[in-house]
């Protein structure tokens, strides 16, 4: 849909094209006719029980999470916004010898499927047969890589063996599939396999005649992929990639993420992997990158962060992410699915560890054990700020979604111009979003817009926003409502702060919406309306319009009252606060400092800090943390907030000021097919640092972590003679989970094997933390004490 528009500084205007009808019936993917909770796939969105659906989907991987911590990380992507999680069934975790089927501990998958329904999330199971992951052999068994097999086609003797995993992993799924009533709504076949569409094919067949119906089956279709009628083409956008070499300074693939486009395909997502395994080279220019009109816009590898090889260590922010996820949805996504929504950690198997690496014939050598991925939610359960910026995406999809899923997008200023205006529009054709970006990562900073002012123009009538010009600072990335009901006859004509969530209390709706910074809040709405409150009506109306600007500044307490309807006006720190979650019975807004999800009627927070707040609205007559009264409670606006104290939660300092000196550091070498650096192996000159963890830091708390700030290149801990944690220095700090080994903690201490800094080795770091000096530096090791608090809410 090509967009009429003319947009420049002095006038901005686009004509908004009604949307085309989908196609119904064409694709074979789908709930047949009749079926409980139908799920259907139309040419361009989904629907379930004939609602328009929009899935919010992110990928934790079971095998790499310990088994207690599962209800945990699957309560934060509840509360997260997610409505489903993805997994690989990664097959050499399951059948590590020819028979040997292994379901226990956290390879239940089972009992993780059984969980997340338990938590509300739906589940797509991506059962390989091959995964990747950075897994060693694409997950595949080092025995079938061993037997000679053509894997990855329709040998037969390849496919027995497939039959007899999918055989089992479809007895796992039993009764929990969504034909059942169960929570597995989808299957991806395989993953980023080119050029064997018949073979994908078979693997659905292969699976249905062993039982699995689920409506969606999909394949991964990156890379000018040929995937068959029969799977669903889903897609993938990073910000940044490890598998660059050393010497690319920004991923070329990066900047056009963060742009908007009615283009899916990326061809160079896995395409080292192409090129050193299969000897597949793409001609950018011989493959087609256009919008499929036949089937809806899918995403499941929005990069929730970036992993690192020993080469090339990226360093991905939460606003990278954002962008990133924001730029799809303007550009017409119809389903986000993250990779990786929750990090964890590499499996070590009977044969020994079971990363990628160049040992094993991949181009990239990766941790040994850390699949932390800079994940929303870490490898050891850590909440990162994406986590709050996605929630705040996806508590706007809650609500709006089913609109939002229907409405065609409109893009413009999609060239690489830094000067040009980024803009696109989704519509029905009468009513829609404007999302609006200056971002871009440090690599290749957006300039701010001045004077920006969009007129919208409908066939029964335009919508300019705001009614008077701003300056759009660098560094947003927003989406600002066109008409949008707020109540039975009230409309919101624009508004400059983006719809968040709404909900009813005892006194009436709420509608939530979130202040960018350096953006005044203008709302527009139609009519001659009273208002109140925050609220005050501009000098002059706008075109039969009340235009509302605000007498507070946005935050928890910033109320605008209009005629049947409040709305709740926060800043974008609060807004990053917001959470919705059922609690004693009901929805209700949580403004919480700390991380906090729902699970069976009560609030489960996690906090490393000794004091914290929570405000509820609606808001109970009393809260209990662990069955103790929280006392007082003061009233802020329409919210009840409680401090809580939690004396266990805190972090100490045990080791600062370090200047280690590595005796005999190895020199560089490079292996694997494309010849990049490979991670050291020989750690006997490496220095050591031996920590003293005092027993009582480990005890009475939920979690403790060894955080280490420092800067080098390649560091390992160990508790005695076990390896527990490794790390390859990029900027971040490193967290290893002491928990699982408190008792040898404390009789033997933590012992860091470090390797330093040399920048002509030509390991690629982020330019914000290359200019450190060669060697070893430890600022400091600090333990981390992690506090798990259960709150209760009685209503009066």
């Amino acid at each position: 849909m090509a967009p009429d528009a003319a947009l420049t500084h002095a006038a901005r205007t686009v004509r908004v094209v009604p949307p085309e009808p989908e196609r119904r019936g064409h694709l074979a993917v789908g709930d047949p006719q009749g079926a409980t909770s139908r799920i259907e796939v139309t040419s361009r969105w989904l629907e379930r029980d004939g609602r328009p659906w929009f899935p919010v989907t992110g990928e934790i991987h079971y095998s790499r999470i310990p088994r207690e911590r599962w209800s945990e990380v699957l309560g934060h992507a509840a509360s997260g916004g997610l409505t489903s999680v993805a997994t690989y069934v990664f097959w050499q975790a399951h059948e590590p010898e020819p028979g040997d089927f292994r379901w226990d501990d956290n390879l239940d998958l089972r009992a993780f499927v059984e969980l997340a329904a338990h938590h509300g999330l739906d589940v797509v199971a991506r059962i390989g047969p091959w995964a990747h992951g950075e897994a060693r052999h694409g997950g595949f068994p080092g025995w079938l890589v061993e037997s000679g097999l053509p894997t990855r086609t329709n040998d037969p003797a390849y496919l027995e063996r497939v039959r007899l995993l999918y055989g089992r992993i479809a007895a796992q799924l039993a009764g929990l599939t969504h034909a059942d009533g169960g929570p597995v709504v989808g299957v991806q076949m395989d993953n980023e396999l080119y050029d064997q569409p018949q073979h994908l094919a078979t693997l659905r067949e292969i699976a249905e005649e062993l039982g699995l119906r689920v409506p969606v089956w999909t394949a991964t279709g990156w890379g000018g992929a040929q995937v068959p009628e029969t799977l669903l083409p889903v897609y993938s956008a990073y910000a940044e990639g490890f598998w660059e070499e050393s010497d690319t300074e920004w991923a070329p693939f990066a900047a056009f993420h963060f742009r908007y486009s009615a283009v899916r395909d990326d061809l160079t997502v896995g395409a080292d992997l192409r090129e050193a395994l299969d000897g597949i080279v793409l001609d950018p220019g011989a493959v087609p990158l256009k919008d499929d009109s036949a089937v809806p816009f899918a995403m499941c590898e929005l990069g929730g962060g970036m992993h690192v090889a020993y080469h090339r260590r990226p360093l991905v922010t939460g606003q990278d992410v954002d962008g990133v996820g924001l730029a799809k949805i303007g550009s017409g996504s119809v389903w986000q699915g993250y990779y990786m929504y929750a990090g964890g950690t590499q499996r070590v198997g009977p044969t020994g560890p079971e990363q990628e690496s160049h040992a094993t014939g991949y181009p990239n050598d990766v941790p040994t054990l850390t699949y932390d991925f800079n994940a929303p939610v870490g490898e050891h359960g850590q909440v990162r700020p994406h986590h709050h910026l996605l929630r705040r995406r996806h508590l706007w999809l809650h609500a709006e979604g089913h609109r939002l899923a229907t409405m065609a997008p409109q893009v413009g200023g999609g060239s690489e111009d830094p000067e040009e205006l980024r803009w696109a529009i989704r519509s029905d054709g009468r009513s829609g979003y404007l999302f609006l970006t200056t971002y871009q990562p440090a690599q290749r900073p957006l300039p701010p817009q001045e004077g920006v002012q969009v007129t919208v123009a409908f066939d029964d009538g335009d919508v300019t926003v705001p009614t008077q010009a701003v300056d759009l600072p660098a560094g947003l990335t927003t989406v600002w409502p066109l008409r949008y009901e707020l109540a039975d006859g009230l409309v919101l004509r624009s508004a400059t702060a983006e719809v968040v969530t709404r909900l009813t209390d005892q006194s009436g709706e709420i509608v939530v919406l979130a202040a960018a910074d350096g953006v005044p809040v203008e709302l527009v709405v139609e009519g001659q309306v009273p208002v109140g409150g925050s609220g005050r009506t501009a000098a002059g109306s706008d075109d039969g319009a009340t235009v509302v600007r605000l007498a507070a500044e946005p935050g928890p307490a910033c109320v605008v009252e209009l005629r049947g309807v409040r709305v709740l006006v926060l800043d974008a720190a609060s807004a990053n606060r917001l959470y919705r979650l059922d609690v004693a019975g009901r929805e209700r807004l949580v403004l919480s400092d700390a991380p906090v999800y729902a699970e069976d009627g009560g609030l489960v927070l996690h906090t490393s800090e000794p004091v914290c707040t929570v405000a509820l609205l609606p808001a109970p007559a009393t809260l209990t943390a662990d069955g103790a009264p929280v006392p007082g409670g003061a009233q802020d606006g329409p919210w009840r907030r409680w401090t809580l104290p939690v004396p266990a939660a805190g972090t100490r300092t045990l080791v600062s000021g370090l200047a280690p000196v590595a005796a005999a550091p190895p020199e560089p070498v490079r292996g694997g097919p494309m010849d990049r650096l490979s991670a050291p192996t020989d750690f006997s000159g490496a220095a050591a640092v031996v920590v003293d963890v005092p027993a009582e830091a480990l005890a009475g708390v939920d979690r403790t972590l060894l955080r280490v700030r420092w800067t080098g290149d390649v560091g390992r801990a160990f508790v005695g003679e076990r390896l527990v944690g490794d790390h390859f220095w990029h900027g971040r700090d490193w967290d290893v989970d002491l928990t699982p080994h408190a008792a040898a903690v404390a009789q033997h201490g933590v012992r860091l094997e470090l390797l330093p800094w040399r920048a002509a080795t030509g390991v690629w770091v982020d330019p914000t933390v290359r200019p450190v000096s060669d060697g070893l530096t430890v600022e400091s090791v600090d333990v981390v004490r992690v506090a798990r608090v259960r709150l209760e809410a009685t209503e009066g």
